[in-house]
C-alpha cells in the first residue's frame, strides 16, 4: 500500500507520516518514485500547488510528492541548512535575488541540457527566460512575470468618497489625497498608506523613477547618501502630514505574513505588495481589492516597474531525479488542466500558450492581476540586474534603519549617511 500526504500540512518532520513510513511495505514504497517540492506562499498558494501535484500523480501512476511550504523568510533559513547537509529537495522555488548566489555556489542544477527534451519552452517569453540565466546558463524555470503592486481597499476610498487613484500618481500627490481621505474617512484610525520607508521594492522603484536603482551589474550601489536622506525625509514628511500609518502600527508589519499587512489589519487603505499576491491578499480580507501602481517619484517622472520572474522552479544540485523533477516543472508550466488549477497567483504565466489557455477562466482578482501587468504603460522599464548576494541583509538593515527614523532615535539627515555606510559594510563581505 501507499500512503496519502496531508496537503495541509508541514509534511517533513511529521511524526505521523514517519509512522505511516514504517508500517508501509518495503516493495510497495521501492515502486513509488517520490519527488521532494518545496516553496514559499501561504495556504492559498499551497491549495493550488498541491492542485496541480495531484493533478501529475494522476497522470504519472507510481510518482509522489513530499511537499512542504513556509512563509518566505522562513524558507530560506530551512533551504540554507538542507543545502550546506546535502539534503536539499528535488524541486525548489528559487527567488531573483538568490538565484545567482544558488547558482554560482553549485547549490542548483543546469537546466539547459533538458531543453527540447524534459522542458518545453518555445513560446516562453524571452526576457522571462533570460531571467533565469547565470553566466549564460539556465538554472531556473519563471513561473509568472509580475511587478510590483500597491494593494488598495476600495470600499474605504469608495465610502470616503474618493476615486481610487490611477497611474500618474506621486509621491507629492499624497498629502493632498491624504487631506481628503481623513476629512472624509468612515473607518476611524485608518489612514491613507501604509509605512513604506523600509520597504526595499518601495526604495527600489523610488530610485529608479528618478533615473537610478538599487544595485548595478557589479552589485554595487546606483544611490548615494544623498539619494538616502531624501528618502527618509520624504517618509517623515508623510508621516507629519498624516499620510502613513503611526510607528507602532507599521511594527506590527514585522513579518512577510500578508495577515500584518496594514491593509489587513485595516490601518491603512493600502500596502505594498506584488502583483501576484492580489490573490492571496483578497483570501484574508472582506472588503474588495484592487492594484495600483507605486507612486512616481515626482509628478510626470518616469516609473520605476518592471517585470520581474515573481520566482522560479529550480532543482537542488544533488538530486538523484534531474529528470523526474524537470517533466513536472514542464508539467506545471504546461498542462492545461494544471495552469487552470494555478492561475495567475505566483504571476502572469510566461508561456503565450498557457496565457491563453486560462484567460477565460480567470476570477475577477486574476483578470486585474494579468490586465496591470499587461498595461503598466511608461511606468515600464527593464529587468535591473540580479541583486548581490548580501542584498538580503541590506534589506534587514533598511527595516532597522526605517524604524529608527519613525520612532524618532535618528534624523533622515543622519540615517541617510549611516546607512549607507552600512550597506557599503555588508556588500563588501564576501
Amino acid at each position: 500500500m501507499t500512503f496519502a500526504l496531508d496537503r495541509r500540512r508541514f509534511l517533513m518532520g511529521s511524526t505521523a507520516l514517519l509512522g505511516a513510513t514504517a508500517l508501509a511495505p518495503a516493495a510497495a514504497l521501492a515502486q513509488e518514485n517520490r519527488l521532494r517540492l518545496f516553496f514559499w506562499g501561504g495556504q492559498a498558494r499551497a491549495d493550488r500547488t498541491y492542485a496541480a501535484t495531484d493533478l501529475y500523480t494522476k497522470a504519472n501512476p507510481g510518482t509522489a510528492f513530499d511537499g512542504e511550504f513556509m512563509a518566505f523568510s522562513d524558507y530560506w533559513t530551512k533551504l540554507g541548512t538542507q543545502v550546506a547537509g546535502g539534503n536539499a529537495p528535488d524541486i525548489l522555488q528559487m527567488d531573483y535575488r538568490y538565484i545567482v548566489e544558488y547558482a554560482n555556489r553549485n547549490a542548483i542544477a543546469p537546466l539547459d541540457d533538458m531543453v527540447g527534451k524534459e522542458l518545453d519552452l518555445s513560446d516562453f517569453d524571452q526576457d522571462q527566460l533570460d531571467g533565469g540565466k547565470v553566466n549564460g546558463k539556465l538554472y531556473g524555470i519563471s513561473l509568472g512575470a509580475n511587478s510590483v503592486a500597491t494593494i488598495v481597499n476600495t470600499a474605504a476610498f469608495e465610502e470616503a468618497g474618493i476615486a481610487v487613484p490611477g497611474p500618474e500618481l506621486s509621491y507629492a500627490d499624497l498629502p493632498a489625497l491624504a487631506e481628503k481621505f481623513n476629512s472624509a474617512n468612515k473607518r476611524p484610525g485608518m489612514k491613507l498608506w501604509s509605512d513604506n520607508s523600509g520597504v526595499e521594492p518601495a526604495l527600489d522603484n523610488w530610485l529608479r523613477s528618478k533615473g537610478k536603482g538599487l544595485y548595478g551589474a557589479d552589485g554595487k550601489p546606483l544611490f548615494d547618501e544623498n539619494d538616502l536622506v531624501e528618502w527618509f525625509q520624504l517618509w517623515a514628511d508623510l508621516r507629519a502630514a498624516g499620510v502613513t500609518v503611526s510607528p507602532d502600527d507599521q511594527a506590527l508589519d514585522a513579518t512577510d505574513a500578508i495577515e500584518n499587512t496594514m491593509v489587513t489589519l485595516g490601518k491603512a487603505t493600502t500596502t505594498a505588495a506584488n502583483s501576484n499576491q492580489l490573490i492571496a491578499f483578497q483570501a484574508v480580507n472582506k472588503d474588495p481589492l484592487t492594484m495600483i501602481a507605486y507612486p512616481r517619484y515626482k509628478p510626470g517622472a518616469g516609473g520605476g516597474h518592471y517585470r520581474k520572474p515573481s520566482m522560479f522552479f529550480s532543482l537542488g544540485a544533488t538530486s538523484q531525479k534531474l529528470s523526474d523533477g524537470a517533466k513536472f516543472i514542464n508539467f506545471f508550466i504546461s498542462d492545461p488542466d494544471a495552469t487552470k488549477a494555478l492561475g495567475v497567483e505566483r504571476g502572469i504565466p510566461c508561456k503565450k500558450s498557457t496565457r491563453d489557455n486560462i484567460a477565460p477562466t480567470l476570477d475577477a482578482q486574476s483578470q486585474i492581476a494579468l490586465n496591470f501587468v499587461s498595461n503598466l504603460g511608461d511606468l515600464l522599464g527593464p529587468l535591473p540586474p540580479s541583486p548581490p548576494a548580501n542584498a538580503g541583509e541590506v534589506n534587514k538593515a533598511l527595516k532597522t534603519k526605517s524604524q529608527e527614523v519613525a520612532f524618532g532615535s535618528q534624523s533622515p539627515q543622519d540615517a541617510g549617511p549611516a546607512f549607507f555606510k552600512e550597506v557599503t559594510e555588508i556588500l563588501s563581505r564576501k
